[in-house]
């Protein structure tokens, strides 16, 4: 019912962010983002944390990646010149895309501590709006397209990150084999039953199993590189060129699997309001880098030793003994990094729907210390749906990884065109280093998508897809709202006219406080204006509520409410709120600090809530000024089984009276 003002489609002017990604159990501050230098005994809290919520992604993929290179769809022969060639695209590629790309440029484009390509569109679009409606509109298509791949890669990761651990039975127990998809299934179930109960128990655990399975990955590459140290000469990109000249096509094909490697990257840019940039650094290079460098080295001295071992070289790494444990850890492991990209998940709903691209959803807060911590029943089961459906249809993490990358390749071209703009705008570049560093960027995330694109017929396709729904979704409802709004302005009195009328025609006023809920904050409520119509009568206080949700992630206090008088006991407020923040309605009526009020009885118990429900009626064709006739029913359908506004704000049900009216498209 209350929309957002400059971050609302209502007004046509909201911005949005998603993010996201990652709102599971870190130490976040409890009245916004980290933004200062932690030191000491914090940082290291805050490293440790990062290190299970951060890092789960791109820490299971030698699970999987390496192996891809030469056991998948375009996978070249397990030769010496290969492996050290695969090796150098795999060194660099961590060098280029997350030391220098993430961690030395985009981590630093942060929206007031927060991070993700939601948060990154809401700082670059206002400043587009000012160069013309064509490039704002690019720029918003081009951040919710993102933001929508983000909900395919949600889907993909927990399916292919736990059926390649669950597949290492086979090399401890080949008889297993037909059991494998079964307990795949199982897991996932277990892990999307258990987000209703929130991380906070399981969180605890992140940090150290976590650290447990990156020390597994470097006990295990050291043990396979004092037997074959001649691989570190693979750091030598002279053998990346090499390889790409000896195997051309199918050299730049194998790209596609060597991104693998990289595809956490988003999770450190979403997670940075969480952290800080500092621990999430501080744990890459001190840790999650050596220990994956390690790895990849290892697997790489094995294949020179044992080619036939390309089948899984990850789980052929250690001795007979240790492969049960290897196998629990990694699972382990995996449940976390897919922990981390559901929690994820929901963060982008919920930002999505405060900055108005999604209709109201049901959001339980899991935490009463940790805003982070939500639970989106309805994202939930469909993530659950789907990774099911993809582990039953496509069967081998092998057939996964084919369809594993678009989405993020693409979400990662978008996320440097964002950032091209952020460095002219905000951080104001010349114009010849914008160029020099995003072409520079291009030229890499281009190569990766170029590799990867060609997987859409083996499966890359669903990514897509899946983002393409998202995207009519959200721009249906964007849309949709904006024209809504306007149907509502239709013939409505200014708040200064209503004042007017008021004095000149008094009503009957009844004791009481009534708050009217209202989009904007300019004219008055069609549900007041019914009201004074049908029931003839006017509360002593009226308190008109509009509440806005700005383009940045948190709100100062000082900045949350601002209290209008507007005469003859009427008042106009306006809340303030950040895209990572949830309205409550009775808590902003405590809020209220006003010497005209000072007396008045705020109790959201005994005050009357009056909101405006629409029955939306699409048209029968369409026109110049509205939508598609099938996107206003799709508007119709989502606005008719949106949350009702008492739950989502937070209202009393018992306290509230709906004024119905019938709006047509």
């Amino acid at each position: 019912m209350v929309e957002s003002k400059g971050s609302s489609p209502e007004e046509g002017e909201q911005k949005t962010k998603k993010g996201a990604e990652g709102d599971a159990t870190p130490p976040t501050p409890p009245h916004g983002p980290t933004t200062d230098k932690p030191t000491g005994k914090y940082l290291a809290a805050l490293s440790f944390a990062a290190l299970g919520i951060v890092y789960g992604d791109i820490g299971t993929s030698p699970l999987y990646a390496f192996k891809e290179c030469f056991h998948g769809v375009h996978a070249v022969p397990a030769s010496p010149s290969n492996i050290l060639g695969v090796l150098s695209l795999i060194f660099w590629a961590l060098v280029i895309v997350i030391c220098i790309k993430y961690l030395g440029f985009i981590l630093r484009a942060d929206n007031r501590g927060e991070g993700g390509i939601i948060a990154l569109m809401s700082l670059v679009v206002p400043s587009a709006r000012t160069q013309g409606k064509k490039r704002t509109g690019l720029l918003l298509v081009i951040g919710l397209f993102g933001a929508a791949l983000l909900y395919g890669d949600g889907m993909i990761t927990p399916a292919i990150s736990v059926l390649s651990a669950v597949e290492g039975l086979e090399i401890a127990a080949p008889a297993v084999h037909d059991f494998i998809i079964p307990i795949t299934i199982a897991i996932l179930m277990a892990l999307f039953f258990f987000q209703k109960r929130g991380t906070a128990g399981i969180g605890k655990v992140f940090g150290p199993v976590t650290l447990i399975w990156f020390t597994t990955l470097s006990l295990l590459g050291i043990y396979q590189l004092v037997q074959t140290p001649s691989v570190l000469r693979s750091v030598n990109p002279q053998w990346a060129f090499s390889f790409f000249v000896e195997n051309e096509l199918r050299g730049f094909l194998v790209l596609g699997s060597v991104f693998l490697v990289v595809t956490g990257a988003e999770a450190l840019y979403a997670d940075i309001g969480h952290f800080g940039i500092r621990p999430i650094g501080l744990t890459w290079f001190g840790l999650v880098f050596p220990a994956l460098l390690l790895n990849y080295f290892g697997q790489g001295a094995l294949l020179l030793r044992e080619p036939e071992a390309a089948v899984n070289p990850f789980y052929n790494m250690g001795p007979t003994w240790a492969q049960i444990p290897m196998i629990v850890i990694a699972t382990s492991a995996t449940v976390i990094a897919s922990q981390a990209v559901i929690s994820g998940s929901f963060s982008l709903t919920r930002q999505a729907v405060q900055l108005g691209y999604l209709p109201r959803l049901q959001v339980e807060h899991t935490s009463a210390s940790r805003i982070g911590q939500i639970y989106v029943p309805a994202v939930n089961w469909g993530l659950a749906i789907a990774c099911i459906g993809l582990v039953i249809g496509f069967g081998s993490s092998s057939r996964l990884a084919a369809a594993y990358g678009v989405a993020v390749t693409t979400d990662m071209v978008f996320t440097t065109i964002l950032f091209a703009v952020f460095l002219r705008k905000k951080w104001r570049w010349g114009l010849p280093l914008v160029i020099l560093t995003t072409v520079g960027f291009l030229i890499v995330d281009l190569s990766f998508w170029g590799a990867n694109i060609v997987k859409v017929p083996d499966g890359g396709w669903f990514p897509l897809v899946v983002a393409g729904l998202v995207f009519i979704v959200m721009t249906t409802w964007y849309a949709g709202r904006r024209i809504l709004n306007v149907r509502l302005s239709e013939g409505r009195l200014s708040n200064e006219l209503f004042v007017s009328s008021v004095e000149k025609h008094p009503p009957i006023r009844v004791p009481g406080t009534a708050v009217f809920m209202d989009r904007t904050f300019d004219v008055t409520p069609h549900a007041l204006l019914h009201n004074i119509k049908h029931n003839k009568v006017l509360h002593n206080q009226v308190l008109l509520l509009t509440i806005i949700t700005e383009e940045t992630p948190h709100v100062d206090a000082d900045k949350r409410l601002q209290v209008t008088p507007l005469g003859h006991g009427l008042y106009r407020i306006v809340a303030r709120f950040g895209f990572m923040e949830d309205p409550n309605v009775p808590e902003i009526l405590q809020m209220i600090d006003h010497p005209d009020l000072a007396g008045v009885d705020l109790n959201p118990t005994q005050v009357s809530y009056f909101l405006g429900r629409e029955t939306l009626i699409p048209a029968k064709k369409a026109n110049l000024k509205g939508m598609a006739v099938w996107r206003e029913n799709l508007f119709a359908w989502m606005s008719k089984n949106s949350t009702p506004a008492t739950r989502y704000f937070r209202i009393p049900p018992n306290r509230v009276v709906e004024m119905g009216a019938q709006i047509e498209l």
